[in-house]
């Protein structure tokens, strides 16, 4: 499986985001829709959290070797970096956070692995300082093409 395949068409996921005790602090869903067109993708990403709130974030990711990515989004501070390594990505990338009615800036290192069925196991650790404060749990799953 290739990033370029797997994020081209809809693709559904299930997450939560834990504080640094492991409490589960939010839930959530996403649909999100991927197109490819030579080496620039873009991967649309609509949240539904359980407390009813939504998110929008648009990347548009472009492969920049045969194993190196990079994405952007209006939420990315500056460029994310990834890297293929064997059946994983690894993702690192700055964020504004929206924590109540203030935004935190944190650092992202983000590990996607490409599993059997079309599934990927999604892990990021939000980090502030250099500590891991959060950490998000996402299973993806492929749909057929509509």
């Amino acid at each position: 499986m290739t990033l370029e395949a797997y994020f081209n068409g809809p693709i559904t996921a299930q997450g939560l985001i834990q504080d640094y005790s492991r409490n589960v602090v939010s839930r959530f869903d996403v649909r999100m829709v991927g197109t490819w067109q030579g080496n620039t993708g873009t991967l649309a990403e609509d949240f539904l959290y359980y407390d009813g709130s939504t998110q929008r974030r648009v990347w548009t990711i472009t492969k920049t070797g045969p194993d190196t990515y990079t994405g952007t989004a209006d939420d990315i501070i500056g460029t994310a970096q990834g890297r293929l390594h064997g059946n994983a990505i690894h993702w690192v990338y700055t964020m504004d956070v929206p924590v109540k009615d203030k935004k935190i800036r944190m650092t992202f290192d983000d590990w996607m692995w490409f599993m059997n069925d079309g599934v990927i196991i999604n892990r990021s650790y939000m980090k502030k300082l250099g500590v891991t404060v959060a950490e998000i749990t996402l299973y993806m799953k492929k749909e057929a093409a509509e």
